[in-house]
Order: C-alpha cells, then structure tokens, then sequence
C-alpha cells in the first residue's frame, strides 16, 4: 500500500503526496524489459553520497521545457478512429495525455495537408491541374474531419493546455513549379497567397477548439521524394518570412509562434543564415531539428549564436530496421531525450502516435499502372501499435522513454545544472512546483551504485546495465 500511495502521488508531480516530502519517487525501465517504466519503492535520503554522484544545483536554470509528445499524423488518427471503440480510444487517448491516468504527453505535431502518414494526398486548396486559387475561396479542412479533428478535439478535451505544431509537408500543387504536391518548391508569385493560406489554417483548426501554438515553414526542405514534399532554400524560407508570413499573422493578430528549418541536424548554417537577417529574425521564435543525419551538438551550434532564440526537436522515428529494445532504449534517452535537451531544446518530439502492425497505413497514390501504391516509410515504428483486427495496443520503446520524462517534467519545467559521471548519462529539471526531476541512463554494461545531490538531501540508487530511471522529489 504504501507503494502504491507514493506512486498515485507521482502522477501529479508529488502535489498533494501522502508520503514524506524528502523521500524520492521512482520509475525504472530495464534494458531486459522486466521493468517497464515501472514504480519502485521510495528512496529514503541517504547518510552519504556515493563514489559516482550527481549534484544537481537548482540556482543554475537554463532553458524552459514545453513539453515532450509525438506527432499525430493522419495515421496516427486514422488507427484510433477506424480500428478502435469509442471506449477503447478514450481510454488510450487518457493514458497518453493525461498526466494522472497516464503519462502526460504536452506536446503533439500535426502535418498541414497530408504528409508521407495520411491515408491520401492532399493539400487544403486542391485544384484540377492549370488552375489557380489565388484568393483561396476552395480552402478547407473536410479531408481532416473523419478522423484527424475528431480525435483532437478529445485530446484537446483530456488536456486544454497541449502545445499544438503544424507542419506543411507541401503547398497545395497549383503552387508550386512541380505544379503537384510530389517534390518541386514554392513559387514566388504565391508567397503572399501560400502565408494566407498558413492564417487560414491557423483559423479554422482555432474554430474546432485546437489552438494551433507554433509552426515550421516546411518539413525537411532539403529533401523531395514520390510523397507530399517541397524544396526550399534558406535564402527562400528568409524572404517567405520576412516579407510575407511574419507579416501576414502579425497584421491577423495570430500569436501562433513560427520556427524554422525542421530538418536535420547536419544542417545548422540554414536557420543561422535566417536568424542572421534582424527582420525575418523579429517573427522567429527558433529553430526546428531532425535526427536523421549530423549530430546532436549542432542544436547547441545555434543557440551559442542566437541564444535568445529557442530550439525545438521535432522527429525522429525508430522503425522494424532496429528491433533491439535495449539499443533503441539507450539511443531514445541517451541520444534523442537527454541528448538533445542538455543541448537547449525546449521540447522533444518523436515521429507517428501510432500505427497499425504494418506501420502503416502510409499515403496510397496511383501506380503507372492506376494501381494504388504506398510512398513513404513503410518500415516506421509508432509510439504505440494499434491492432487493426481488434483495436489492441502495443506500447512500443518509445512509448516507455517518452514516458520518463513526459509524466514529470512538467510544462514551464527549467532544465537546471547536474553533473555528469562518466557512463551516467543524466539531465535535471526544476519544475515550477518546486519538484525536482531526474532522468539517469547508465550507457554501460554493468550496474552502477549512484547518488543524487540536491544541498543537503541525499538519495542513493543502483541502476541495472542500460537501464533507465526517472527520480521525483520535493
């Protein structure tokens, strides 16, 4: 019982906490997966530290958390909505999104129009080829209410607050030189048609209750391939948003906060090239990183040039090409969640919510032959799967690493100083309640005895090789 009454305490950031306030909450997953994000039993504070200790220091705050979460892509949507009951989707929506029944996800991406995961392409002002739309009287969001709308609005309903991103994998096709939504870029002579069309957006999602808080310009634009996509330069992403976009929601008064790039990390001098111009740089609120290529330490690349500016990671996807749940453990908590926030991103976002067990569906477009074909990742895993035959759902590795930091860093959250012993990878939060958080993953291959110091309070824990656990104190 007592246990179990520290646990419940927990999932409100020990608000409330029937237990001594000096005792330490505990979540561990294993590499072997005997523990899944599972609660052990309080830690007492200790006499002593041990020979590896991390010291944490709450007077030294550095960037504020969002949030952390997933994206929900059309098929992440269309997976809860097709193959589950009403029952059976409110009750995963609950453990996804609501910090006491679940793990508290804060933070969710949306494609604008389809991405390579709708089940179709589409854009929200689709013409038959050779027309144009310039005033965008054809705009509209009908593709989105089946399943996309429906299923955010009971996110929205489980948690009001959630920082919403959107993102265009590509322009409606009329706009671009492809004059198709595969590949090509963005015509100049659209660029104030194409920022209406981002308030228009912004809008209607405002009129079904999703308040839509930040967007990126384009989705990898670098990269073009046989599914919604557009290239577009740095030097065109600058002019889009100095001379029309920033404008367009300012003179609107859309407060919706604009990122840039979202793309990998090997590319850093593209958002610095932006940030450079002191006009464009006005409407940007940061800058947006992927994980495919590069490496983390690029994130800090931009912050030391502009730190005034925040940084965002914004996908990466694990998929059936990395099977192993101990390697793919260690690279999501080491890499991409520790990794990527000691390098001052606010939040952190993984790819799909959820997939079916096929990773799918994935966007169907004609063949040569008008046969239907599947573009995009065919090989993506989702945060959960999500059982087509039954509605049944599978938490994936994601699901657990999301989880440790997701259920108790909390929005407003600051990432605060600790120290970092060699094999113990780790990060420390200070949220606004005054709880302290600590996320450690030991990288070796034998168990580490570590202590915790914040002052005088002192806790001490052994963490089996690879595994990962989150502390909570107050």
């Amino acid at each position: 019982m007592k246990k179990w009454l520290y646990a419940g305490c927990v999932a409100s950031v020990l608000a409330g906490c029937a237990q001594k306030k000096e005792n330490a909450a505990v979540y561990l997953t294993t590499a072997d997966e005997k523990q899944l994000f599972q609660p052990q039993t309080a830690l007492e504070q200790a006499k002593d530290t041990a020979l590896i200790n991390v010291k944490v220091d709450t007077s030294l705050q550095y960037q504020e958390i969002e949030g952390f979460g997933a994206a929900m892509t059309g098929s992440s949507a269309y997976v809860m909505q097709q193959y589950m009951t009403a029952p059976k989707r409110k009750a995963l929506l609950n453990e996804l999104f609501d910090a006491d029944k679940g793990i508290g996800i804060n933070y969710i991406r949306l494609s604008i129009g389809a991405s390579d995961f709708s089940v179709s392409p589409y854009s929200y002002d689709d013409m038959p080829a050779g027309e144009r739309d310039d005033s965008l009287q054809h705009f509209s969001l009908a593709k989105d209410t089946g399943a996309l709308i429906p299923v955010l609005k009971e996110v929205v309903a489980i948690n009001p607050s959630i920082h919403i991103m959107a993102t265009p994998w590509s322009a409606p096709g009329w706009m671009k030189t492809s004059d198709k939504l595969e590949g090509g870029s963005l015509r100049p002579d659209v660029y104030s048609a194409y920022a209406q069309y981002f308030a228009k957006y912004i809008q209607a999602m405002d009129n079904y209750g999703i308040k839509v808080t930040s967007l990126s310009v384009q989705n990898e634009p670098q990269y073009e391939a046989a599914y919604p996509t557009m290239k577009m330069t740095a030097p065109e992403q600058l002019t889009f948003i100095k001379d029309h976009l920033g404008p367009v929601l300012q003179q609107k008064g859309i407060k919706t906060e604009i990122l840039l790039f979202d793309h990998n990390w090997n590319s850093p001098e593209y958002p610095i090239s932006i940030l450079s111009d002191s006009v464009a740089g006005k409407y940007v609120a940061g800058a947006a990183f992927h994980c495919y290529e590069g490496s983390v330490g690029a994130m800090s690349q931009v912050h030391d040039a502009y730190p005034d500016k925040g940084l965002y990671f914004t996908e990466c996807s694990g998929g059936s090409w990395a099977p192993d749940f101990a390697g793919n453990l260690k690279y999501m908590v080491g890499n991409l969640m520790i990794g990527t926030v000691n390098n001052w991103s606010r939040n952190v976002l993984l790819w799909n919510m959820a997939l079916d067990e096929h990773n799918g569906p994935t966007t169907n477009q004609p063949g040569p032959a008008g046969e239907k074909v599947n573009r995009g990742c065919m090989t993506c895993r989702g945060v959960v799967t999500v059982k087509s035959d039954s509605g049944a759902v599978v938490k994936n590795v994601e699901y657990y690493a999301l989880a440790h930091f997701s259920k108790f860093v909390r929005p407003g959250a600051k990432r605060i100083a600790s120290s970092h012993p060699e094999g113990l990878e780790n990060v420390a939060f200070l949220n606004k309640d005054g709880s302290r958080v600590l996320v450690a993953l030991n990288t070796e291959d034998k168990a580490k005895v570590f202590s915790v110091q914040d002052g005088s309070r002192v806790y001490q824990y052994e963490l089996k090789p690879g595994g990962v656990v989150t502390l909570a104190w107050k």
